[in-house]
């Protein structure tokens, strides 16, 4: 029986609530890592395979553990190449240093601006490659997302790497179907849209103009049946607990607070299954927007998706599978804004895409033969059958919507109140606790300086001791009570001249 580490967080098979999502984090901040998560594990899921989610912990202190319990640690990834991820990289190559298993690496990316610039990754170059250096040593290759990350792994000197995109888009295995319902959209097709808030801090990205929000604002206006579907775990926690935005008469330009119009008119989703996400998604005409795995999922449906893209990660990735795309850069200059969902899904071809599906899939299925996985894609596998069979017994929480509290005498406005008053205390003492280390760290430096003023004081005091007793040795030598007395001689000879 073979037993899998998954790095995931949680089962396809698992049903929680949103309260546990949160609580745990189970997406890590990102719905989107459900999808590439679910895809390898079903992949994997083979007669007499055990597959444990990790729920995203990571300790090398388990690493003995892990080595007796388990016969391989797979690990999807997405834009793992990025400064911000860099703690949870040197973790990762940290427990993996001490692995005694394999080590296979699904979709790894970097993350840079849509001109593939890498010079604000210099600062994790050491990182990168310590993570590189230990997967290698215990896996013939790294699977990566596109082109961009291997010619950035490539010109750090490894060149066992494999484009492979990302896993999610092989969730159905070889099939990949996508038809457009009708020649075009009407104002009353059902669109979804999906919305990054920022950059990430990526140079070359321009998501923080406000153009995406300005986007889904006139489209908003235009599509009466359109949704916005949200992904990160603090839309879970808006959905969730609400604010009292609406309360206090403020207001966000995106879907970031209940004022807004696609929060308050009840046309916001946020799912934490892969399997519901992509079910709601069928029921829809098209969806665009800057998540890839937004769209990915609406592809998977069979449904119409267009990616917007404003970093490496998605433009690679659009690249390599053929999704259609437009660059947010080139947006700049369009003036129909609400026009614009019609005109990206008209000029929309999927044949490319599909037609070079089955070519994508073989070399995933020759990577993961390299890599001496077993998978349910192999002859005579049942290519995710008993996968599906099992999914449909499992009773999976439809998704989530805004929370309005009914009649409850103001309880949903007082508990979203106390939460924001609990979250601005949380920042405050997290900035406090900050200033702390910080104070600490300068405090041990100067204490550090003081010790070693300390010693070079004591080594000054010696040495000028050294020296006065030098001064002392040579006034009492020889030689100078001899230049002395010739001295005192010479002015006796010329005073009495």
């Amino acid at each position: 029986m073979a037993r899998i580490l998954l790095r995931s967080g949680k089962s396809p098979f698992d049903p929680v609530s949103p309260q546990q999502v949160i609580q745990q984090n189970l997406i890590a901040t990102n719905t989107g890592n459900l999808l590439f998560g679910d895809a390898v594990h079903k992949m994997l899921l083979t007669p007499g395979t055990e597959i444990t989610p990790n729920r995203y912990q990571v300790d090398p202190a388990d690493a003995d553990r892990i080595n007796d319990e388990y016969d391989v640690f797979v690990v999807p990834l997405a834009n793992a190449f990025r400064p911000s991820f860099k703690r949870h990289l040197n973790d990762l190559s940290a427990l993996i240093e001490r692995l005694r298993i394999p080590v296979v690496v699904f979709g790894v990316g970097g993350q840079a601006g849509t001109d593939y610039g890498t010079d604000h990754l210099a600062p994790i170059e050491q990182e990168v490659r310590r993570f590189c250096s230990a997967v290698l040593e215990r896996s013939p290759s790294i699977g990566v997302r596109g082109e961009f990350t291997e010619k950035y792994l490539n010109g750090l000197g490894y060149s066992e790497v494999d484009v492979i995109g990302c896993p999610s888009m092989f969730m159905h295995g070889r099939e990949l179907r996508v038809d457009k319902r009708a020649a075009s959209l009407e104002d009353t097709a059902g669109l979804a849209v999906n919305v990054s808030y920022d950059s990430g801090n990526i140079p070359g990205s321009v998501i923080g103009n406000g153009l995406i929000n300005r986007l889904a604002d006139a489209a908003l206006e235009r599509y009466s049946d359109l949704v916005y579907v949200a992904q990160e775990l603090k839309d879970m926690e808006l959905l969730y607990w609400g604010d009292v935005s609406e309360a206090a008469g403020t207001s966000s330009p995106a879907p970031l607070t209940r004022s807004h119009p696609l929060l308050r008119e009840d046309r916001t989703r946020l799912f934490h299954d892969s399997s519901t996400w992509i079910d709601a998604l069928r029921e829809r005409d098209f969806a665009f927007g800057t998540r890839i795995h937004g769209n990915v999922a609406a592809l998977l449906a069979g449904t119409p998706a267009v990616v917007l893209c404003h970093d490496s990660r998605t433009l690679e990735l659009c690249r390599y599978f053929d999704i259609p795309h437009r660059l947010v850069a080139d947006l700049a200059d369009e003036t129909d804004l609400a026009g614009l969902p019609a005109q990206l899904y008209e000029e929309a071809d999927f044949s490319a895409m599909v037609d070079g599906h089955g070519e994508r899939f073989d070399r995933l299925v020759s990577f993961m033969d390299r890599h001496g996985l077993d998978h349910v894609h192999k002859p005579g596998g049942d290519d995710g059958a008993a996968f599906e069979s099992e999914l449909e017994t499992v009773d999976l929480h439809p998704g989530m919507s805004s929370w309005k509290g009914g009649h409850d005498g103001g309880l949903g406005y007082r508990l979203a109140w106390l939460r924001e008053a609990d979250t601005r205390s949380r920042v405050r003492q997290s900035a406090s606790d900050k200033r702390v280390r910080e104070l600490t760290s300068r405090v041990g430096s100067l204490e550090r300086q003081i010790e070693e003023s300390a010693v070079l004081a004591k080594e000054l005091a010696k040495a000028n001791k050294r020296l006065e007793q030098l001064v002392k040795e040579v006034r009492s030598s020889p030689y100078r009570r001899l230049r002395r007395f010739a001295g005192r001689l010479v002015r006796r000879v010329r005073s009495r001249s």
